[in-house]
């Protein structure tokens, strides 16, 4: 279901994003509305699909994940058993982050935090043992010059 936002809508969701933990009282004082007419809006924009889930971003140096390797994978197989047994694995694999299916040369680009390059290859040697895939290129981000999850809105 689309749902058309206007433009408190958006500043709404601009604030959520920034800080999903402020208060509706904060949310409300910063869109220039009021308490109740926000929650309404925050309600059927969750109702709607618009806003699919709150979260708390976490430092994955804090948590000792230093290494983000971006992960091209190209496959000679295509048919359903195959992709449905990769996309599950992908799935059940905590260090993939993103996983994204693309149109050109390569077939996958995943997103993968791990301690190290041995933790890194021991998440290759796992998936290689889960799908067959023809030919994998681990490229490691040596700086992360931006990253966000807020969207323009």
């Amino acid at each position: 279901m689309s749902m058309k936002l206007d433009s408190i809508d958006r500043r709404i969701l601009a604030e959520l994003q920034r800080d999903a933990a402020q208060s509706l009282d904060e949310i409300a004082k910063t869109v220039g509305s009021s308490k109740t007419p926000v929650w309404n809006r925050i309600r059927k924009m969750r109702e709607n699909g618009v806003i699919t889930g709150q979260t708390a971003l976490v430092d994955p140096q804090a948590l000792g994940l230093e290494a983000c390797f971006f992960v091209l994978i190209r496959t000679s197989e295509h048919d359903a058993e195959w992709q449905n047994t990769f996309l599950k694995t992908l799935r059940a694999r905590p260090e993939v982050m993103e996983a994204h299916r693309l149109a050109g040369d390569i077939d996958y680009i995943l997103k993968v935090r791990v301690a190290n390059a041995r933790a890194y290859d021991q998440f290759y040697q796992a998936l290689i043992a889960e799908v067959k895939i023809h030919n994998v290129t681990a490229l490691l981000s040596m700086e992360e010059i931006k990253s966000t999850t807020v969207l323009p809105v």
